[in-house]
């Protein structure tokens, strides 16, 4: 058997999608299981053998980048070719989303996907990070909710947030789901604050997937509210700005392009409903 190239093979383990190589490095006959191949390199008459890691080795890398990403079970098998985009505009977020995985690691910038529940942008997302894994990133994906827990359990066991959110910072992919939800305490906004500040700080490319409508402030229609009510009004607010502040807003514009999904995109998880439910 020869170190062609693999193909990966991912299950559902526990919480995440786990990724393993369709065979064995032990198999490869070229390498011996060594995952090493010997090239020799012509250099102006002068030759010299050096040693390469094989198709299957680099493989493995790949492999491991994905496993690191911490991508939800649920989205095992979500790809490009598995979306199936209903709307206009929800094909526009399926265009940017693909061309920015075929484009890595030369991208600009990241884009954010706004609207309802069950439209597929966390499919969108996990099929921009694989096929930028599958071209040499390495990448994290994170549910803003969840990531917030998990700094709250670190705090009982004596660490900070900042040893959790450090990682995040420094990973040359992140993608950050469900932004904007919460509680909008201020332990919410100051980790969201420093996690988006330290990686636009960075120059670092990050993913986002919202509920919340992008409109920008000033199309919004504003209320004659007291400063007081600010923060109140914020919890109840559909619009993005609102529930992450200007401050991180204005990043998110400068570091993204937006894509809003229309109001009437279907809910592909309802659809999959073959018959309406009956009274019991």
């Amino acid at each position: 058997m020869s170190c062609e190239p693999v193909s990966w093979v991912i299950e559902r383990k526990g919480d995440y999608a786990i990724a393993r190589p369709s065979r064995r490095i032990e198999d490869c006959a070229e390498c011996s299981g060594k995952g090493l191949t010997r090239a020799t390199i012509d250099d102006g008459g002068r030759t010299y053998e050096v040693m390469s890691p094989c198709a299957l080795k680099r493989t493995m890398g790949r492999i491991d980048a994905w496993n690191q990403a911490s991508i939800p079970a649920v989205h095992s098998a979500s790809t490009f070719e598995s979306f199936k985009p209903a709307l206009q505009e929800v094909a526009r977020g399926f265009t940017i989303a693909k061309d920015f995985g075929r484009a890595w690691p030369t991208v600009g910038k990241g884009f954010v996907l706004s609207g309802p529940v069950g439209t597929g942008k966390t499919h969108l997302l996990v099929a921009a990070l694989r096929q930028a894994i599958e071209r040499g990133a390495s990448a994290a994906y994170v549910e803003i909710s969840l990531l917030y827990a998990t700094i709250r359990r670190g705090f009982q066991e004596g660490k900070s947030g900042g040893e959790i959110i450090g990682p995040l910072s420094k990973v040359e992919l992140l993608a950050i789901d469900e932004l904007g939800k919460g509680r909008g305490s201020p332990f919410e906004l100051e980790t969201l604050d420093e996690l988006i500040a330290r990686r636009y700080n960075a120059g670092k490319v990050t993913l986002f997937a919202t509920n919340y409508s992008l409109r920008p402030p000033e199309e919004r229609a504003r209320s004659m509210i007291s400063t007081g009510d600010l923060k109140d009004a914020a919890k109840d607010s559909r619009q993005l700005c609102d529930r992450v502040g200007e401050r991180i807003y204005s990043r998110l514009c400068e570091m993204c392009d937006f894509v809003e999904f229309p109001a009437a995109a279907p809910d592909f998880r309802r659809s999959k409903i073959s018959a309406p439910l009956r009274p019991g």
